[in-house]
C-alpha cells in the first residue's frame, strides 16, 4: 500500500515539473519583421466614421502589409499588423477582417485572429499578429512601437 502511494506521489511531482515548463514567446522571436512606425490616426474624422463606435475597425496605411485599427472601449483601441504570422514573406498572406468583424483570417494558410487581441483561433499559425502600442487622447490615436 504505502508503495503504491509513494509511486502516485512521484507520477504526480514529474506531472507538475514536465507539464508546467511552456516555452514563453517573446517579441523578438515573432515571425513577422520588426518594423519602427508612428501613425495618427483622428477617430472623429468622417473618413474614419466605422471606428467611432465600439467595435468598429478600418485598414490603416503603415507596418509591413497594413495595420488592423479596432476600437476596443470607448478609450482604448488595438492595432495589429495584417502580415500573416504564418507566411510573413508571403505579401499576398494578409489578415483581413471577416465579417463576423470579430475575426481576422488569412486567405492563403487559413489561419484566423482575433481583432480584439491578435490571438490564434485556428491554425496553423502557432503565433498571433504582431500587435502594435495603440494610445487615444481622446482626439487622436497614435500607433507606435
Amino acid at each position: 500500500m504505502d508503495l503504491k502511494i509513494i509511486v502516485l506521489i512521484g507520477v504526480i511531482l514529474l506531472m507538475m515539473i514536465f507539464g508546467c515548463k511552456k516555452k514563453t514567446k517573446t517579441n523578438a522571436e515573432h515571425p513577422v519583421p520588426y518594423v519602427p512606425i508612428d501613425i495618427t490616426v483622428y477617430p472623429n474624422d468622417p473618413l474614419n466614421f466605422k471606428i467611432q463606435a465600439i467595435g468598429g475597425w478600418i485598414y490603416v496605411n503603415g507596418g509591413i502589409n497594413g495595420i488592423i485599427l479596432y476600437r476596443k472601449s470607448q478609450q482604448e483601441f488595438v492595432a495589429l499588423e495584417r502580415t500573416s504570422s504564418y507566411l510573413p514573406d508571403n505579401a499576398g498572406a494578409k489578415a483581413k477582417v471577416m465579417s463576423d468583424n470579430f475575426t481576422c483570417r488569412d486567405t492563403i494558410s487559413d489561419s484566423r485572429w482575433q481583432i480584439f487581441d491578435g490571438g490564434v483561433t485556428q491554425g496553423p499559425a502557432s503565433w498571433g499578429l504582431r500587435v502594435y502600442g495603440a494610445t487615444y487622447d481622446g482626439n487622436s490615436v497614435r500607433i507606435k512601437n
